[in-house]
């Protein structure tokens, strides 16, 4: 995949999690405070918690709807 279309596909995911959090405001209670999103496709492993220091990072599994990560 190249930069290009790692970007695109990104932005597509913003798009859709926004989506999502219009339709269920509940999510948002879910994002901590200054988080950082990672969003992880359904095939994806989740990359490992601690690269290169404390960062607070919420990750979301991407399959049909976004749903949090539990860590």
């Amino acid at each position: 995949m190249t930069k290009k279309e790692y970007a695109e596909r990104n932005i597509g995911m913003t798009f859709d999690f926004i989506r999502q959090i219009i339709e269920h405001p509940v999510i948002i209670d879910t994002i901590p405070d200054n988080a950082e999103l990672d969003f992880v496709d359904k095939d994806m492993p989740v990359k490992a918690k601690g690269r290169g220091g404390k960062r607070n990072i919420a990750r979301y599994k991407v399959e049909r709807v976004f749903e949090p990560v539990k860590e």
